[in-house]
């Protein structure tokens, strides 16, 4: 089994990709982004990038070739059901380069499933029935996966390991199932990286600026204090501060203080009307 065995002294980027036509079509609004960074941000996590992709298996296989290349902990929301229109367990072992097996926990699972649903029903349960064996399609994961638990109806995800050293844990569309699995293998397999990692953003409101001004501070705040980045958020309809310009830089906790303190006192000749500052843990 490629079972996702974290590295303890490694704390890994974190990404998301949500699949699925009905996200990019506008027919469903897209909630997982929001949750996963909340998700990550209770466990003093950032999300680094997130990625749509449509129903497309080419364009699937491509995204989760290079997520499973980049080292990085991925979570896949969609495609893994067994209607025509799923293609991302096909894809996911497309792109390690493996075949595709009826993975037998999740068989067990699906089985288990489909039998209390029968019994809940007051209907026979026939194991060997057409559409009860299409549904074990559902446990067929990519040669060596592991198995996401799904405490919702217990049709589980899978996961797999990257090359890289970091993982893909896919998991279905549906938020109520996709949150508590995405929780469970955050809390299962990357814990030690709580934390570990605690970030900052300082910044400050400014009035009357303009960025192409201020990019010289920016530029020199960057080339001082390598890993702290500097951002620059421009609004021209806020309802409390109306046209203006947040300034600010994020990064490690013990690295921004500095980098703030530094930003502020080479703001001081332009001369700038400021508003309240901000602080983001």
């Amino acid at each position: 089994m490629q079972t996702v065995q974290a590295e303890s002294s490694r704390v890994p980027s974190f990404g998301l990709i949500i699949v699925g036509d009905e996200i990019l079509s506008g027919k469903r609004a897209d909630k997982h982004l929001a949750k996963v960074i909340e998700l990550l941000g209770a466990r003093g996590l950032p999300l680094a990038w997130a990625q749509y992709v449509g129903d497309e298996p080419a364009r699937i296989t491509a995204t989760l070739r290079h997520a499973l290349a980049s080292g990085d902990v991925v979570f896949c929301t969609g495609g893994i059901g067994a209607t025509p229109d799923d293609h991302t367990r096909q894809c996911a072992a497309a792109a390690l380069g493996v075949p595709l097996a009826l993975h037998p926990e999740a068989k067990r699972l699906i089985l288990q499933r489909l039998q209390a649903v029968a019994e809940q029903e007051g209907v026979p349960w026939e194991p060997e029935r057409a559409d009860n064996l299409h549904r074990l399609n559902m446990g067929v994961f990519p040669e060596g996966a592991g198995i996401v638990p799904n405490p919702y109806n217990q049709i589980p995800g899978f996961s797999v390991a990257g090359p890289a050293g970091g993982a893909i844990y896919c998991v279905p569309g549906f938020p109520v199932m996709a949150w508590p699995m995405i929780e469970w293998a955050l809390d299962t397999h990357w814990s030690h990286c709580f934390r570990q990692r605690a970030w900052q953003e300082r910044s400050v409101i400014i009035f009357g600026g303009a960025e192409a001004e201020l990019s010289p501070v920016m530029e020199r705040v960057e080339a001082e204090h390598p890993g702290v980045k500097v951002f620059s958020l421009p609004s021209v309809d806020h309802p409390q501060h109306g046209r203006h310009i947040e300034l600010g830089v994020k990064g490690a906790a013990e690295a921004v203080p500095a980098a703030y303190a530094n930003l502020r006192a080479w703001l001081l000749p332009y001369q700038l009307r400021y508003g309240p500052e901000l602080v983001r843990p």
